[in-house]
């Protein structure tokens, strides 16, 4: 019969035993992140989406101290980013940052997509902000109701971003909700369809608030309308769509952080925690609003419900509209 003494031996070495086995596999698994974590943006640089982009990636940076950059893969309505990041490892050194029409518009205009919506969930809505509905001054188009009615007697031309970009989206809106026609002329991203309106090329654009700004503080852009709920920050002289009779002209867009499906709940909520905690630090406040974007802060099942309300609203709108990608 075996002695006490030798049953505790036997159990001390079997615990010693456990142990050593036990700790070189924790440290195979180290916190996130442990190494460099790469933000895809899937739209050209420069424009709001890319700014966000890298200021969150200087913010989780600081946060997380890890290298955090920023990689732009524009391309087929924002597909082509959306697809690299959904077939990367879920992982989350991987990570989508950018618009919501990926997963509100897309789906319902291109015939297949790489991708679907559902091998991607959201991080987080980080912040929305509407669109400035401008005029090329040669049209002598000075209000929205003068717009509406120049588009029901001759086919106006809009510039947009790009195919499925928002602005694109605010055509078939229009086109719809105001019953004007409109000829789409889309443009490799939100710069170039500004310029458009600046040299007279096409009529009217629906786009970012920022880059239409320093020309209509020049008087080279009529500034007509705002298609957010709520006046710009940046333009607050300039009325919204509801505030002018025309509520079916709202329009707002989603800054979405959106990582593979499978990614642990553990590394999703490590991200969404340093995010919120940078978008409370005053000088991100500030570039917000140069931005001229609201802060949102959506996780979890009120991430997805937003973006679901909004695919919703826009698939019967591209069914009545037939919005094509090209």
């Amino acid at each position: 019969m075996k002695s006490p003494l030798f049953r505790w031996l036997s159990c001390s070495l079997c615990a010693l035993s456990a142990l050593w086995i036990t700790v070189p596999a924790a440290a195979q698994t180290p916190a996130y992140p442990a190494r460099m974590v790469k933000i895809v943006n899937n739209f050209p640089a420069g424009g709001p989406s890319d700014i966000l982009a890298r200021t969150m990636a200087e913010a989780l940076q600081s946060a997380l101290k890890q290298t955090f950059i920023v990689d732009n893969k524009a391309g087929a309505g924002g597909n082509v980013g959306v697809d690299m990041v959904a077939k990367s490892p879920a992982d989350g050194y991987t990570v989508l940052f950018g618009i919501d029409t990926a997963f509100t518009v897309n789906p319902h205009i291109y015939k297949s997509l790489p991708f679907k919506p559902t091998d991607l969930k959201p991080v987080m809505v980080m912040a929305s902000s509407g669109l400035l509905v401008g005029s090329f001054p040669g049209t002598q188009i000075k209000t929205l109701k003068e717009l509406v009615a120049a588009g029901k007697a001759k086919t106006l031309n809009f510039s947009s971003g790009g195919n499925g970009s928002p602005g694109h989206l605010a055509v078939e809106i229009f086109t719809d909700a105001a019953n004007i026609k409109i000829q789409h002329v889309p443009y490799k991203g939100n710069n170039p369809a500004v310029t458009a309106i600046l040299s007279g090329e096409v009529d009217a654009g629906v786009l970012a608030t920022p880059g239409m700004l320093p020309h209509v503080k020049a008087g080279k852009i009529n500034a007509l309308a705002v298609t957010s709920r709520q006046r710009s920050r940046l333009t607050p002289d300039v009325p919204t769509v509801a505030e002018l009779g025309l509520k079916g002209l709202e329009l707002e867009v989603l800054y979405v952080a959106m990582v593979p499906a499978a990614t642990p709940d553990a590394v999703v909520n490590t991200l969404q925690k340093a995010m919120a905690e940078a978008f409370q630090r005053p000088d991100i406040q500030a570039r917000l609003a140069n931005l001229d974007l609201f802060y949102e802060g959506l996780t979890g099942s009120a991430a997805q419900q937003r973006i679901g309300d909004l695919s919703s609203r826009y698939a019967r709108i591209a069914k009545a509209t037939g919005m094509q990608p090209e």
